[in-house]
């Protein structure tokens, strides 16, 4: 194993017990959900007592066996990594294994109710922001939402987050004794979050040309084809300095694949590649069927 891949994966474990204690200072004190998988198994925690350390690796745990499946091995086995150790983090919390009661914010004292999903939003779009930088995930919608990259490509899932947050906020007006406030703090959580991830990312969401210029043009192409799920033209080209016949692959991919066609170049010497980016795409921007 690489020591990049090394220090991924602790990254993952690291930003894990963060956002558990997150949530465990700043969101089941404060009865409110969150957006997401984790929103539904807060609400199951408040209402019937089952830890959503237990709910979230009942959720989670099918899905990343689909993903190593279907789906890159490296952003599987950082999604099941990231699971399983903020799983973990949260019953170490709730049964004080770790005890961090000290840190507890509490409306319940006289402090701002507002204050809770503001700081909740902040760490946690925060994190998931450098989880999907770093090709990981954390989990549920995020691991949903790459299966739907497979089939259409082409569309952004703005929608489905929209259709995930709206549901919760929804369904948390009944969960929590017929009360608006969780609603509205609830709104306030993913509002935040949300505009902290998307600013993060929002280098990698679109799409980019990418130009290859490589003596091992085939291998490239079969290597984006078979894991990227595009396509590329070939152009021949000659090395001016060297003489030598190159070809230059010419591709449109989303931002977010970046990392990964990086690694398929590095692989190959006499090769480097420049990206470029594309306002808009015109016509079949779909991906390759297996």
């Amino acid at each position: 194993m690489k020591k990049s891949q090394i220090t991924d994966y602790a990254l993952m474990v690291i930003l894990s017990f963060l956002m558990a204690f997150t949530y465990q200072i700043f969101i089941f004190e404060n009865q409110f959900a969150p957006a997401g998988i984790e929103g539904l198994c807060t609400m199951i925690q408040y209402k019937f007592g089952i830890s959503v350390g237990f709910l979230n690796l009942a959720v989670n745990v099918p899905l990343c066996i689909a993903a190593f499946i279907f789906l890159d091995k490296g952003f599987a086995a950082k999604s099941t990594v990231f699971t399983f150790a903020f799983s973990g983090a949260l019953l170490l919390f709730k049964y004080r294994v770790i005890d961090v009661t000290d840190f507890v914010y509490k409306t319940a004292n006289g402090t701002s109710t507002v204050l809770a999903p503001v700081a909740a939003g902040a760490l946690c779009g925060l994190i998931f922001g450098v989880v999907l930088k770093h090709g990981g995930s954390t989990g549920g919608v995020d691991i949903i939402s790459e299966f739907v990259r497979i089939k259409r490509p082409e569309v952004t899932l703005s929608w489905l987050s929209f259709i995930m947050k709206l549901s919760i906020a929804c369904i948390s007006y009944f969960v929590y004794d017929f009360n608006l406030e969780p609603v509205l703090l609830c709104i306030i959580y993913a509002f935040i979050s949300s505009q902290i991830a998307e600013n993060m990312l929002r280098g990698v969401r679109k799409q980019v040309e990418v130009e290859i210029v490589t003596p091992h043009s085939e291998a490239i192409s079969k290597e984006i084809i078979e894991k990227l799920r595009h396509s590329a033209t070939l152009i021949p080209a000659k090395g001016m300095y060297s003489g030598k016949d190159m070809g230059m692959l010419i591709c449109i991919i989303h931002k977010h694949q970046i990392i990964k066609l990086q690694e398929i170049v590095e692989k190959y010497p006499d090769s480097f590649a420049f990206v470029s980016n594309v306002s808009d795409t015109i016509g079949n921007f779909k991906a390759i069927r297996r």
